[in-house]
Formats: C-alpha cells, sequence, structure tokens
C-alpha cells in the first residue's frame, strides 16, 4: 500500500505501521545491544539466516526506520545509515571497490568529496580520473580502464550548480558495465529520482536537507537493486565471502546485494554508524522535506531573479533561472525545482565578499547549506581552501563566488537583508 502513495505521503506516514497500542511515532532507541534468549537464534542472526537486531553498530530499530522510508521515497531496495555524508560516499566507493582498482568520476564535486577522490583515496591505492561532465561521450569514455570499477557524479554540482545530464552518464555506465553512483544531497528524493533516470546507487548527506534543520550529522547510501552484479564481473558480491562462512551476497540477497554487503560487511568492520537520535530527528525531517524543498526552490529563484539584475552582481548561477547552462536539464530532471542553494559573483570579488557576508542580518555567515535558516558562505577560503587553485576552477569555483542557502523564511525579508548587505560591500 504505502509504496503506491505518493511521495508526500510516503514522507509522513511511510515505512512505519504502528500495531495497536503500539507509539504512533517511531521511537528513539538508544540501545547499543538486544537480548535474545536463544544462542542458536543468536548464531542464525550472525550467520545472516534471520532477520533482526544483535549489535547497533550493523543495524539498530530507530535507523532502520529512516533507512526503509528514505529507500521508499527514492524507489530503491534497501539504505544504510552512516555517520556522516562523507561516510556514505566512502562506503559507496569500498563497497565495489578496492586497491588496484578505479572508478571515474564528474569534477564538479563538494570540496570534500573532491578532497576524499583526490588525496585519501590514492593512498589506499584506489585510484580515480576526474572527467569534466560537460565533455563528450568519447572524452568521458576515453577515461575508463580495464579495472574500472563505477562512475560517480552529483545530481546538482556542489557549488558549480550544474545539473547532470542522466542520459549521458547513464548511457556510459550501460556501455561500460558499471554502476551509476549519484549524490542526490541537493536534490532529495523529492526533487528528483535518480533511479528512474539511470543511476544506481545514490549517496545523501543527510546532514543537509533531510535534517533541514541543521541539528544532526549523518548520510546515507541507497541501493537501486537494478544492477547486474553477475553481469558486471564484480567478484565481491558473487563469490563467497570467508567472513560469513562463505556466503554469496547475490546468490542470499538477490537484488538488494549491494546494501546488504555495505552493511555486514563495512559497517560491520569500519563502524560509520549513525547514532540512534540522529536517525530519530533525520525521520522527522522527511517528515516535511516535500513542503520544505518546495519552499527552499520557490524563494531560491526570486532571490536569483533579484540578484541578475543587482548592479552589484557580476553573474548568477541556479538552474531555475533560463540564463543557466543547465536550465533545459533542470526542467527535464527537477521539474518541480531547483532546491534551495544559488551562486553569484560580487563585484569587488573576495574583498567585497568578505563585507557582503559580515553585513548580513537575516542570512547568517555558516559552514552548511540545506538549513530551514537562510546561509551564506565564500566557498574558496572556506569549503574548498584545502584545493589548489587548478582544483578549485574545475569545480566551479572562483575568487568571487559566494555561495547563498535559501531558507524558508518570507522571501521579502531574504532579498531585503541581501539587498542591504551588497549596498554596504559597495562602500
Amino acid at each position: 500500500m504505502s509504496t503506491q502513495w505518493k511521495i508526500e505521503t510516503q514522507a509522513v506516514q511511510g515505512a512505519y505501521s504502528p500495531k495497536p497500542g503500539e507509539p504512533r511515532v517511531v521511537t528513539i532507541c538508544q540501545s547499543t545491544t538486544f537480548k535474545y534468549d536463544s544462542a542458536d537464534y543468536m548464531a542464525k542472526l550472525f550467520d545472516l539466516e534471520v532477520p533482526g537486531h544483535f549489535y547497533t553498530r550493523l543495524g539498530n530499530p530507530t535507523s532502520e526506520a529512516f533507512e526503509q522510508k528514505l529507500a521508499m521515497m527514492e524507489g530503491g531496495v534497501g539504505a544504510l545509515a552512516t555517520s556522516a555524508g562523507q561516510a556514505a560516499t566512502t562506503l559507496s566507493i569500498f563497497n565495489i571497490c578496492q586497491a588496484g582498482q578505479h572508478f571515474v568520476t564528474a569534477s564538479t564535486l563538494y570540496g570534500g568529496t573532491y578532497n576524499l577522490f583526490a588525496s585519501t583515496l590514492p593512498k589506499m591505492g584506489i585510484e580515480v580520473t576526474f572527467v569534466d561532465p560537460e565533455a563528450s561521450i568519447d572524452e568521458i569514455l576515453n577515461a575508463f580502464r580495464p579495472n574500472t570499477r563505477a562512475i560517480f557524479a552529483e545530481t546538482i554540482g556542489n557549488p558549480g550548480l550544474n545539473v547532470l545530464d542522466f542520459a549521458k552518464f547513464s548511457a556510459i555506465a550501460k556501455e561500460k558495465n558499471v554502476p551509476l553512483i549519484i549524490d542526490s544531497t541537493f536534490a532529495t528524493p523529492y526533487l528528483c529520482r535518480p533511479f528512474e533516470h539511470g543511476a544506481n546507487i545514490v549517496v545523501h548527506s543527510a546532514t543537509k536537507y533531510i535534517d533541514g534543520h541543521a541539528t544532526s550529522v549523518g548520510g546515507a547510501i541507497v541501493d537501486g537493486g537494478n544492477f547486474d552484479w553477475e553481469g558486471g564481473n564484480y567478484p565481491e558480491l558473487t563469490e563467497p565471502d570467508t567472513s560469513y562462512h562463505g556466503l554469496q551476497y547475490v546468490k542470499t540477497f538477490g537484488p538488494a546485494a549491494y546494501i546488504v554487503k555495505a552493511r555486514v560487511q563495512l559497517m560491520r568492520d569500519l563502524g560509520m554508524t549513525p547514532a540512534p537520535m540522529n536517525s530519530f530527528l533525520f525521520n522527522q525531517g522527511l517528515h516535511t522535506l516535500p513542503l520544505r524543498m518546495q519552499r527552499h526552490s520557490d524563494n531560491a529563484l526570486a532571490v536569483a531573479r533579484f540578484l541578475e539584475s543587482h548592479p552589484s552582481v557580476s553573474w548568477v548561477k541556479y538552474p531555475g533561472l533560463e540564463s543557466h547552462p543547465s536550465h533545459d536539464r533542470a526542467l527535464k530532471y527537477l521539474p518541480l525545482g531547483s532546491s534551495g542553494v544559488l551562486t553569484f559573483g560580487i563585484k569587488g570579488g573576495a574583498a567585497a565578499g568578505k563585507i557582503f557576508m559580515e553585513s548580513c542580518k537575516l542570512v547568517a555567515l555558516v559552514v552548511h547549506v540545506g538549513d530551514a535558516r537562510s546561509c551564506v558562505l565564500h566557498p574558496a577560503s572556506t569549503t574548498h581552501r584545502q584545493l589548489t587553485e587548478e582544483q578549485q576552477n574545475a569545480s566551479g569555483v572562483t575568487p568571487d563566488l559566494i555561495r547563498l542557502s535559501v531558507g524558508i523564511e518570507h522571501q521579502d525579508d531574504i532579498i531585503a537583508d541581501i539587498d542591504q548587505a551588497l549596498a554596504l560591500s559597495r562602500k
């Protein structure tokens, strides 16, 4: 029944059906352990022969409720909550890529992801090739190697705000028979469902719009269950796992093999576990996600149009604007709205940007996006400062770039605050 509901209804009531006398609201199971009466039953739990919880590092009832609802909203077969969005991205790669192997990624990435891919993973023996997402199919295909295991991209690039050409990237993934992994943090499942456009795995930083209130750090991986792991030559999913007495993930778990392996193998060993309290808050955040994303999108479009004609602004990037290079893709892949983040170039460069940000009163200078409250940041000196100038440019970060995360306040108040701060930046 719940899988047939509209996403707005799934967000409120999906994946949780309390029995008579049970709590109407998902409860916080703040427990590391779970009691059983039978040693034989516990053995079956550890051998993955029966479902259930035995240690919160691998699973918890509160986290499970969040995972099931998010998977339902995305249209996937299962999800795994993690301690951070970075943990979700890391595990999504580790699950199918090891030392001596390689993956391809779009270069237009969140700065933390770029650092992870460009600096940390190579130290572990995993190589990566960055490609311009606007490059031709042939150019991107040339980045592949015999040991390439995946292709990675963001639905809406951060902070470049390019909308991914799903048709092109999914065609490339299919031709090379590798999974397409999509970070859909900015879009959320309300604005875009990547599995419907050829993606196989979706990751989220739940810290952003899913939480929506700047209270919790966390992430999630969602498995589309739509990749042929046997046909794709992924022995880690098809051959016996000696740490589980020879269990074979695809044979045992079918379409959910990828997400089960991520949980019972990687989460078991690496422990990137979300706190149950955070999972509770993420689940609460999903309740209002559709309402908030519509408001974020409407407000951001109004702010972007205001900035386009402002004398202190040299350029504006927001996919909802007709002037944006990705506007046609936004209409195709983000028909309900283009999310709440926009960027603009302030005249006077970084110096003027500093005055602008310090002059805002309603819009807060914080290292965050996706909050119900409006936020502002200068990426070149904060989130992307570890990157070289060349890497910053590849990610779409320029010295004059200001990133706004437009909140759900009244748009007139947001615009008035931005206007007065821009006036002060000219003095």
